[in-house]
């Protein structure tokens, strides 16, 4: 399996953006699927999660009411809406995936940079 994440940028404050995660390869084997997000000296979060067909989600406090996480698997792909964007919002967000076998797949990361 493999992720490439699309969507980052530079956007101001309480502006939005969407984040897509593109899968590929033996996609037939992802079950749970995640965002996570490392800014600048701290360490990799938590943003969202998503389960396999989508009926279950969670998200961290400090996104829930801003943020949604869903996923299109007819097109193997996982989005991540972003809105009310605050400047701690900056940081590299990663998209990950667990399969079947109980591997875990991680994305290259797209920077999202929100300016005060």
């Amino acid at each position: 399996v493999q992720l490439v994440e699309s969507g980052g940028g530079l956007v101001q404050a309480g502006g939005s953006l969407r984040l897509s995660c593109a899968a590929s390869g033996s996609t037939f084997s992802i079950e749970a699927m995640g965002w996570y997000r490392q800014a600048p000296g701290k360490q990799r979060e938590l943003v969202a999660a998503i389960t396999s067909g989508g009926g279950s989600t969670n998200y961290a406090d400090s996104v829930k009411g801003r943020f949604v996480i869903s996923r299109d698997n007819a097109k193997n792909t996982m989005y991540l809406q972003m809105n009310s964007l605050k400047p701690e919002d900056t940081a590299v967000y990663y998209c990950n995936a667990y399969t079947v076998l109980g591997g875990r797949v991680w994305g290259q990361g797209t920077l999202v940079t929100v300016s005060s």
